[in-house]
């Protein structure tokens, strides 16, 4: 199965230029050349660490339209979920997809494109807080708007099966 996104890009001299990006849908067998696994286990661990690559690489493309990363973004919408309150480094860190991620160094790139403002915390001085700006909602708001409307051109599976998916997964983190 091919699925075609398109972006369009700002018009230069040569008006409005279109990119078609073409996504082909395979097997894990096709996707990673091999057809011996241990088991189904097995198999579903891979396919799993497969899809989030490819979904992620799918999402880096529809994201750096805006000069953001996933990092950035994950950031951005964690800010979004307190905002208008401020948050501390620590609590945005907490709730971070990627838990390795350098949140300080991510919050500072963020603070160079004024998409997040950071101050002292009025309740404790040795506290670094953010919040997101009004560049920062924007940016996002368009973010999520586009990062929507691709996930619904590529994703093809109903609520019911999103939820049974969402409920094995979490069986498999039983061990967090």
């Amino acid at each position: 199965m091919v699925y075609r996104l398109w972006t369009s890009l700002p018009e230069n001299k040569f008006g409005k230029l279109h990119v078609h990006t073409y996504i082909c849908v395979v097997k894990l067998e096709q996707a990673i050349q091999s057809h011996k696994f241990k088991d189904e286990v097995h198999k579903a661990i891979l396919n799993t660490l497969y899809t989030a690559w490819w979904l992620k690489t799918v999402m880096s493309k529809e994201l750096k339209e805006f000069g953001l990363t996933h990092e950035q973004y994950n950031v951005l919408r964690i800010l979004k979920g307190k905002y208008p309150e401020q948050m501390c480094v620590r609590d945005v860190a907490c709730r971070m997809i990627e838990k390795s991620s350098n949140v300080p160094r991510i919050i500072d790139r963020l603070e160079i494109k004024k998409l997040v403002k950071r101050s002292t915390s009025p309740l404790d001085k040795r506290e670094t807080v953010i919040t997101l700006t009004q560049s920062g909602i924007t940016i996002l708001e368009t973010c999520n708007r586009n990062v929507t409307k691709m996930v619904e051109g590529i994703v093809e599976i109903s609520n019911e099966e999103a939820a049974v998916l969402n409920q094995l997964l979490e069986k498999v983190r039983t061990a967090e």
